[in-house]
């Protein structure tokens, strides 16, 4: 592991000072490990190894409890995600109805790698078990909006309605 991975000087100081807050607030901290870890992400947009370290020493746990809540939950990313993470959904229905042609054409349109950040960090895509929407497949969602019947022809015109974004808008 580099050095710069495990820096805590990389880390936003603001973002780490409202988590110490929220952290402070919490009459219980260790049984809200995953509480903790969600507004973690919601700050930060991962969960890096040096917030995984912060987050174990503030509450006096193991860093390998840490890591391992985040880890085991797909919900946690530990890599730095695009502006706009688009997920399609690969469970059983999606996957019969075209969602992996969905997906590859996702990545081609953007020129991707798949969970990986855009070069222009605007799009991560990837791939999840499930939505839970199996009568909307093949479904993709973009952040919380859920888009549904996607199929190849839709892929551009949903990218197209993120592109350019700037952040903060």
């Amino acid at each position: 592991m580099d050095k710069e991975h495990l820096n805590m000087r990389s880390l936003d100081v603001g973002k780490l000072a409202a988590l110490n807050n929220y952290i402070s607030d919490l009459s219980d901290p260790e049984g809200s490990l995953i509480n903790i870890l969600h507004r973690a992400q919601d700050l930060f947009g991962y969960i890096p190894i040096n917030l995984q370290l912060h987050i174990a020493r503030k509450l006096k746990i193991g860093a390998a409890k840490v890591n391992g809540v985040v880890s085991f939950y797909s919900y946690f990313t530990q890599e730095k995600t695009g502006r706009h993470v688009v997920s399609v959904c690969m469970g059983t229905a999606c996957y019969v109805k075209g969602a992996e042609k969905v997906l590859h054409a996702m990545l081609d349109e953007l020129g991707a790698t798949k969970g990986k950040a855009t070069d222009d960090g605007q799009f991560t895509i990837r791939d999840v078990r499930c939505v839970g929407a199996c009568g909307l497949a093949p479904v993709v969602t973009v952040g919380e909006k859920v888009y549904d019947n996607v199929t190849v022809d839709d892929v551009k015109r949903i990218l197209d309605e993120y592109r350019g974004e700037k952040r903060g808008h």
